[in-house]
């Protein structure tokens, strides 16, 4: 079953359905990090780099592509020497995005009781 906008929903609970993959995509941590970032506005390629510590040029090509591909983000290269790319947030993405806010909220306010549990399990198991 295909996902569409036009009402026909996705099941990510079936091993060859495409939402499986989008899934995927938009659970990935650089896909996240990277539309939050481009949420504030437009960026280039090493303004990207610099911002999202970590991150390889090669991971941050491959997944600049990846959304690109998906709708998320437009890239627009100006005629400059070097050539200069810049990436923009699309209307899809920035709807993402404020999925997206809650669970990032969540994750940044509740790391130090993840930490306790982690913690607390390790000592169970004799791991740590």
């Amino acid at each position: 079953m295909t996902a569409s906008s036009g009402g026909e929903r996705g099941n990510v609970y079936a091993a060859d359905c495409p939402t499986r993959l989008l899934l995927d995509r938009i659970a990935d941590k650089w896909t996240v990090l990277l539309l939050t970032t481009l949420s504030d506005g437009p960026m280039r390629f090493n303004a990207l780099k610099r911002r999202i510590e970590g991150v390889s040029q090669k991971m941050l090509s491959q997944t600049l592509r990846q959304i690109e591909r998906d709708g998320l983000v437009t890239r627009r290269v100006e005629p400059s020497v070097p050539v200069s790319v810049t990436y923009t947030i699309t209307p899809l993405g920035q709807g993402l995005v404020q999925a997206l806010r809650p669970m990032i909220d969540w994750a940044e306010t509740r790391m130090s009781e993840v930490a306790v549990a982690q913690s607390a399990y390790d000592a169970r198991s004799g791991e740590g």
